[in-house]
């Protein structure tokens, strides 16, 4: 890919929000850009080949699984993210795979090893990945909070307020979401049942505080999601 559209993809990342030209042209020398389909899984290699992940355009789920082929959700990132050998260590989670939600998906995707040489050489650059990557342990004690104190409705208002904040669009007093996740995602993220979720979602929907389909959610009540 002409470096062009790498350096427009960069430039429109936050980690190089305030970096320069040249430092952003330097980097688009190690940098690939992938378009991701719908549906299609990913892994974050392993060492020397391990990657670090700019998420530019679409969404992206991350799941575990376990040796029981048991899944566990453990976030929905919407553009722009980062995820992958966050740890920047070789030894990324063997058994966490990213898998896109939406089609052409554009993530740019750096190994670990230019990637770490690309923070060394760059403070402005390491401090906005050390704030991101901040944000994103705060945002797992936030969900580690709510799996303690909050019951499974509740939790299920906060994620839908979340998703809303990252992802929604106001046309007049609501709030319209692209619904991309399926029962069993939301389910996943907020650790109950996808019947819990329907039977949820309903009671919402019948007393008139949200509207959806497979397509997309409409939050009416703005007391609620505001």
């Amino acid at each position: 890919m002409c470096d062009e559209i790498k350096y427009a993809y960069l430039k429109s990342h936050p980690l190089f929000a305030n970096v320069s030209e040249q430092k952003i042209k330097d980097a688009c020398a190690t940098v690939k850009v992938k378009t991701v389909y719908r549906s299609e899984t990913f892994n974050y290699g392993d060492g020397d080949y391990s990657k670090i992940y700019l998420l530019i355009k679409g969404k992206i789920k991350l799941t575990e699984c376990n040796e029981l082929d048991n899944e566990l959700i453990k976030d929905i990132l919407t553009a722009p993210d980062v995820f992958g050998d966050l740890s920047l260590d070789g030894h990324p989670p063997m058994d966490e795979f990213a898998e896109a939600l939406t089609a052409n998906t554009v993530v740019c995707v750096f190994n670990v090893p230019d990637f770490k040489r690309l923070l060394q050489d760059n403070p402005i650059i390491a401090m906005s990945y050390a704030a991101i990557v901040n944000n994103k342990l705060k945002k797992l004690e936030g969900r580690h909070s709510d799996l303690v104190f909050r019951d499974a409705k509740s939790r299920l208002i906060r994620f839908i307020k979340n998703w809303a904040i990252s992802d929604g669009n106001r046309i007049g007093d609501k709030i319209i979401l692209n619904n991309y996740l399926t029962h069993s995602d939301i389910a996943g993220v907020i650790a109950t049942s996808r019947q819990s979720v329907n039977t949820l979602l309903n009671e919402l929907r019948d007393s008139g505080i949200l509207f959806y389909n497979r397509k997309r959610i409409e939050l009416n009540d703005p007391m609620i999601w505001n």
